[in-house]
């Protein structure tokens, strides 16, 4: 049976745990393809909170197995810390699989974000300075340390050593910071974390084949969002990897024939958090509303989100880039607090219309978003289990979202909890 990806189609926080949680339940498999701890899952069932970082939103369910694919960088104590946090609330995560081949984030990869952040300015990218983009360099430069090399102490010594040399040079000499101990690093990673990673670690790559030939259904789930993509987000503001569909191949070892769904998850405005373009950003009062109903602030910085109308350019976009063939819209519940809502269906800019986004980048900070102005329905959307309960300017909304991506609207979030949403499904 082919597999399922599941993506964001904005900047991320687009509640993209919340619809793979409720997938989880019809599926034999998650695997998350790309991203490290720098991406937060919320998922709230039966009023309990679970705030996932690199655990697969499957790991709820007892027949699901989480797979962390190859794609994926792990820093191994966040990994532990989480699956203890899961322990203690009484989830069983045994059946968690980390892929030998993904990469290890090291203590030098945090120090190297923090410093690459400070030495930009006012020109900082807003990583979240977990190491993530330092470990996908080392990846790029074949320099990185795998997941499978913990098994293999005299390898992982020798890769340390060298790669230590390079780091303490840049470390000491250009940001004039004390070098790190390789003795230190390999007891922390082969003393401490190895002994308790190892049993974790398999052969994705094997049990996502063995399951699709099995008949089984396998979900993909991608951390941020297709404008966060290295290749196609608004860069350089974007992460270091490719959240879109095609980064789901890669991130997992299976081909394009192995998909057949591609689910786009759309949150019902825009948020973004850190630096970069943001054509249909709100201020004042619109943008508090936005940010104190949403609960717009980072699961795991804290940090307030800027927030905007949706903007339907950058949706038709993400449908073009990762084929995908229906939309989930969130938060719906949300935009119940405006008379008017507003929705961006083009762009304009030095007398030139723009359906989709422009791919200069020059173009884009200077866009002004062409709004379409739609009644709000000032009613409570949580009570709703059916779209015939929604509201007519409510389904009004929804419609007008499909029509302008292309695709079908079928699934809308009404509230955060796991079964708080309406169906559009035939």
């Amino acid at each position: 049976m082919p597999a399922t990806v599941v993506v964001g189609t904005q900047w991320g926080d687009e509640g993209k745990g919340k619809l793979t949680d409720l997938m989880a339940k019809d599926v034999r498999l998650v695997v998350r393809y790309q991203g490290g701890h720098n991406a937060g899952h919320t998922i709230v069932v039966d009023g309990e909170t679970f705030v996932l970082q690199l655990v697969p939103s499957g790991v709820l369910y007892s027949h699901t197995t989480p797979i962390i694919g190859n794609g994926v960088v792990v820093d191994p104590a966040v990994l532990l810390e989480e699956c203890g946090m899961l322990e203690r609330r009484g989830i069983d995560t045994s059946r968690l699989v980390v892929s030998g081949n993904a990469h290890l984030i090291m203590p030098y990869h945090y120090e190297l974000d923090k410093m690459t952040e400070r030495y930009l300015g006012h020109n900082k990218l807003g990583t979240t300075k977990r190491g993530i983009g330092p470990a996908y360099a080392d990846k790029a430069a074949r320099i990185g340390l795998r997941a499978q090399d913990l098994l293999d102490p005299k390898i992982f010594r020798q890769k340390l050593d060298v790669v230590l040399r390079e780091k303490n040079a840049i470390l000491s000499r250009v940001y004039n910071r004390l070098p790190l101990d390789a003795d230190d690093i390999a007891d922390l990673y082969l003393g401490d974390l190895a002994p308790k990673l190892a049993p974790m670690l398999g052969d994705s790559v094997a049990l996502v084949h063995e399951a699709l030939s099995a008949g089984e259904q396998v979900m993909l789930e991608g951390a941020q969002a297709t404008f966060l993509d290295v290749d196609h987000g608004t860069y350089p503001y974007v992460t270091s990897s490719n959240p879109t569909a095609g980064g789901a191949c890669v991130g997992t070892g299976i081909g394009p024939r192995d998909i057949d769904r591609v689910v786009g998850i759309v949150k019902a405005y825009t948020t973004r958090v850190g630096s970069g373009p943001f054509p249909t950003e709100a201020d004042g009062e619109t943008a508090d509303v936005l940010v104190e109903r949403g609960h717009e602030y980072g699961t795991n910085t804290g940090r307030r989100r800027r927030p905007g109308w949706l903007d339907l350019v950058m949706i038709r976009q993400a449908v073009r880039l990762n084929s995908i063939s229906e939309l989930a819209l969130t938060k719906l519940d949300v935009l119940s607090e405006f008379d008017t809502i507003k929705v961006c269906v083009a762009y304009e800019a030095a007398g030139a219309r723009y359906e989709h986004m422009p791919y200069h980048q020059s173009v884009l900070h200077d866009v002004t978003p062409v709004y379409e102005e739609l009644p709000g329905w000032r009613s409570d959307l949580k009570g709703a289990t059916s779209a015939a309960q929604l509201p007519g300017a409510a389904r009004a909304y929804v419609d007008l979202v499909a029509a302008q991506a292309g695709v079908p609207v079928t699934f809308a979030s009404v509230g955060p909890g796991r079964e708080q949403y309406v169906s559009f499904a035939p």
